[in-house]
């Protein structure tokens, strides 16, 4: 009887300690996930923002369309400055 009530205290300390490592990786995970997305939407921010002061700044007349949205809101600043730079180039966009 004793081996029992050892055993089954033994395999609740197993299950706890699991659940503890699995909660562990889980927070672990989500806060890098969540710190990567934060980024991400700051970045997107920045660039539509860094969008309207420079093509209001530098007077490139850039009207903002679908096409250049989308590269923009997903790329952020490094986006606006390849718009930019084809635009001062001559590139059509």
């Amino acid at each position: 009887m004793v081996f029992n009530i050892a055993g089954g205290l033994i395999s609740e300390i197993v299950i706890i300690l699991a659940i503890a490592l699995v909660l562990f990786v889980v927070i672990k995970l989500g806060k890098s996930i969540l710190k990567l997305v934060f980024g991400i939407i700051i970045n997107s921010v920045l660039g539509i923002i860094a969008f309207f002061v420079l093509n209001y700044a530098l007077g490139l007349g850039i009207m903002l369309s679908l096409g250049l949205f989308i590269p923009i809101a997903l790329f952020g600043l490094p986006a606006v400055g390849t718009i930019i730079l084809l635009k001062i180039f001559a590139v059509p966009i």
